[in-house]
C-alpha cells in the first residue's frame, strides 16, 4: 500500500532514513521515491508530495563520475574530465564538476545523449579475442568508408566494446575487446607491464650486433624504444622470422624499430596480450569470447576479479524529470498561421 507524505523536502528525506534507521545520506532521485510538485528553492515552506512506490534501498556504493564514464568506454579519464571542465557532462540535468560522485538511479548526460547509471552486480566483465586481418582499420568511424574491426563484432544491448590497443591496416593477429572501458584502459597502461608478443617476418640482413642494439634500446622520434625478447624463428634468405616481445604499444613501435636497423618488416602479427594468447583454431576474421580460466587468470594479473558494478545505460528520462534544456522545443503553431485578408 502507498504511503502519502505531506512535507517538506527536507523533513521528508529525514523522515524516510529515520523509518528504515539508515544514517547514510538519502537521495530521493535514486532511494527507489518519486516526488511529484513544485518547489521553490528560497521557499522554506516548499511542499514536496511524495510517493513510495518501490521498496526502499539505499544505494551507497557512489563511483566518481569519469571512472563511471570510462568504465562505460567514453574514452580515457583524462579525456573525459577535460569534458567535464568543457561543460559537456551534466549529473541529473545540471552541469557536472571534477570529483563529483554518483550511484544507481542518476542520470547522466553526456554531450546531449541521457543515461541512467545501473548496478550491474558482481558480474565478471565480457572479454573477446578477435583475429583481426590484414585490410581492416581499429577506428570505429572511418572517414574514408573502410571497413573497421568493430564493423564485424558481435552487438551489445546497451553497452559497446573498447578495443584494447590497436593494430595498423597491414598488421594481423590477436586484437582484445572488451565491455568494461576500465578495464581496457588498464589493460593498455604501462604500469601494467603486460607483454606483447608478435610474429615478424623481416626482409634483409640483419646481424647479431644489430639484434643486440634492438634489445638494448634505440631512439626513435617519440623516444627510445627496445624489445624484451628477440628470437629467431626460422627463415630462408633474405626472408627471416622472429619472436619479439615488449611491454608498450606505442604506433607502429614494432616497425619503427626495425626499419632502425636497415630491415623492413613484409608481415607482422600479434600472438599474445598479456596471458592471453591467439588460439591457433581461430580464424582470421572470427572471434570468441574469454571464459573461465583464461578470462579469471587475465583479470588477475591485473589484480581485478571482476569488472566494476556501475555503468551506463542509455535511457530517455521521464517527462517529469527532464528540464527545460532537455525537453524538445515545441513548435509554435501560432507563427505558422496567416491571416485572410478581410
Amino acid at each position: 500500500m502507498s504511503l502519502l507524505y505531506r512535507q517538506t523536502g527536507e523533513t521528508l528525506t529525514r523522515r524516510i532514513a529515520q523509518i528504515h534507521s539508515d544514517r547514510e545520506r538519502v537521495d530521493p532521485t535514486v532511494s527507489g521515491y518519486q516526488f511529484v510538485g513544485d518547489s521553490t528553492e528560497s521557499s522554506v515552506d516548499a511542499v514536496f508530495v511524495g510517493i513510495m512506490r518501490t521498496p526502499f534501498r539505499v544505494n551507497s556504493m557512489a563511483q566518481r563520475l569519469q571512472k563511471i564514464l570510462a568504465s562505460s568506454g567514453f574514452g580515457s579519464r583524462r579525456a573525459l574530465e577535460q569534458w567535464i571542465r568543457d561543460g559537456e557532462v551534466r549529473v541529473n540535468f545540471e552541469l557536472a564538476e571534477l570529483g563529483a560522485k554518483v550511484a544507481a538511479g542518476d542520470w547522466v548526460t553526456v554531450r546531449g545523449v541521457h543515461h541512467q547509471v545501473v548496478d550491474r552486480g558482481r558480474a565478471p566483465c565480457r572479454v573477446l579475442m578477435y583475429h583481426k586481418p590484414v585490410g581492416l582499420v581499429c577506428t570505429r568511424d572511418d572517414e574514408q568508408g573502410r571497413q573497421t574491426v568493430f564493423d564485424k563484432l558481435p552487438r551489445l544491448h546497451n553497452s559497446r566494446w573498447v578495443a584494447v590497443g590497436r593494430l595498423d591496416i597491414n598488421t594481423s593477429g590477436l586484437l582484445l575487446f572488451t565491455d568494461d572501458g576500465e578495464l581496457a584502459n588498464r589493460m593498455m597502461h604501462p604500469s601494467s607491464e603486460l607483454v606483447r608478443k608478435y610474429a615478424v617476418r623481416v626482409h634483409g640482413e640483419v646481424d647479431d650486433a644489430a639484434l643486440e642494439t634492438l634489445r638494448t634500446g634505440v631512439q626513435l622520434e617519440d623516444g627510445m624504444a627496445a624489445f624484451d625478447t628477440v628470437t629467431s624463428a626460422g627463415g630462408e634468405g633474405s626472408n627471416h622470422w622472429y619472436n619479439v616481445t615488449l611491454r608498450e604499444g606505442r604506433n607502429r613501435e614494432v616497425r619503427r624499430l626495425w626499419e632502425s636497423q636497415g630491415a623492413v618488416v613484409s608481415r607482422l602479427t600479434r600472438v599474445q596480450y598479456g596471458p592471453v594468447a591467439l588460439p591457433r583454431w581461430l580464424s582470421r576474421g572470427k572471434f570468441e569470447m574469454l571464459k573461465g580460466e583464461g578470462l579469471t587468470t587475465l583479470l588477475k594479473a591485473l589484480g581485478q576479479e571482476h569488472s566494476e558494478t556501475l555503468s551506463l545505460v542509455k535511457k530517455q528520462p521521464p517527462r517529469g524529470r527532464r528540464t527545460a534544456e532537455t525537453q524538445p522545443k515545441r513548435r509554435d503553431s501560432r507563427s505558422r498561421r496567416t491571416r485572410k485578408p478581410t
